[in-house]
C-alpha cells in the first residue's frame, strides 16, 4: 500500500475473536462457525480441524476473505449445488464489510431436499448468525520494522517511540541494539523520516 494515502485507508473490518451460529430448516442442520484469521495455512488448519470433529457431517461449506481489500478470497460449495453455499457464505463476509476472516458451515442433512432458493438462503442465514454472535473490530494493517542503534542512541529511539504510541513487538539491548515495532502504514513514512534523524539508527522495513 502507498503510505502517503490518509489513515482510512489502512484500516479494516474483521471480527475479535471465534463465534458460531446456527439456523435449521425442514429437519437439515446448519451450524457456522467465524474465525479471525490472517493466512491460508491458518485457515487449512481450522477447516481440517472441523471436518474431523463434524466427521459425520454431509457438507463442509466455507468462505474467507483475506488482505485489508478482501482479497485473495475463496468459496467452496463442498458438493452442494454451484453458488448455492459458498457464495452466499461469502456475502455475507462482504455484506458485514469484514476481512481477514474464515466462516464455516456444517450441514447435517435432515432428509428433505430444500431446493436452491432454500440452500442459499441456509447458509446465507446460518453464516449471518455466527457473525452477528462474533464482535466486530477496526485494525489497522500494519508494516513490522526492524531498527538498529547504538547503544548512545537509545534514549533518543525509545521517546520517538513513546510519543507515536508505537507497539514494541521485541527488543534487545548492548553495545548494539534492535527493537521490532509494529507501525500502522499511514504513519511509516512519518516515523522514518524522524528516527533517520538519529545519528546510527538504520531501518529495516519487513
Amino acid at each position: 500500500m502507498n503510505n502517503t494515502k490518509n489513515s482510512e485507508e489502512d484500516t479494516y473490518k474483521t471480527i475479535a475473536s471465534p463465534s458460531t451460529g446456527l439456523f435449521k430448516d425442514k429437519g437439515s442442520k446448519f451450524i457456522s462457525f467465524a474465525f479471525p484469521v490472517f493466512n491460508e495455512e491458518e485457515i487449512k488448519l481450522k477447516i481440517a480441524n472441523l471436518k474431523k470433529e463434524y466427521f459425520d457431517a454431509r457438507h463442509h461449506c466455507f468462505a474467507y476473505a483475506l488482505g485489508i481489500r478482501g482479497e485473495p478470497f475463496r468459496i467452496f460449495d463442498d458438493g452442494e449445488p454451484s453458488g448455492t453455499a459458498g457464495k452466499p457464505i461469502h456475502g455475507q463476509i462482504r455484506s458485514f464489510e469484514l476481512t481477514n476472516v474464515l466462516i464455516v458451515v456444517v450441514r447435517y442433512f435432515g432428509g428433505t431436499l430444500l431446493g436452491t432458493g432454500g440452500l442459499i438462503n441456509a447458509y446465507k442465514t446460518a453464516a449471518a448468525d455466527a457473525i452477528q454472535h462474533a464482535t466486530i473490530i477496526e485494525k489497522t494493517e500494519n508494516s513490522i520494522l526492524n531498527l538498529n542503534f547504538k547503544y548512545e542512541a537509545m534514549n533518543d529511539v525509545m521517546r520517538i517511540l513513546k510519543d507515536e504510541n508505537i507497539e514494541q513487538l521485541n527488543h534487545q539491548f548492548g553495545l548494539d541494539c534492535t527493537v521490532d515495532i509494529s507501525v500502522r502504514n499511514s504513519k511509516v513514512v512519518e516515523l522514518q523520516e524522524k528516527l533517520k534523524k538519529i545519528n546510527s539508527v538504520k531501518i529495516i522495513k519487513n
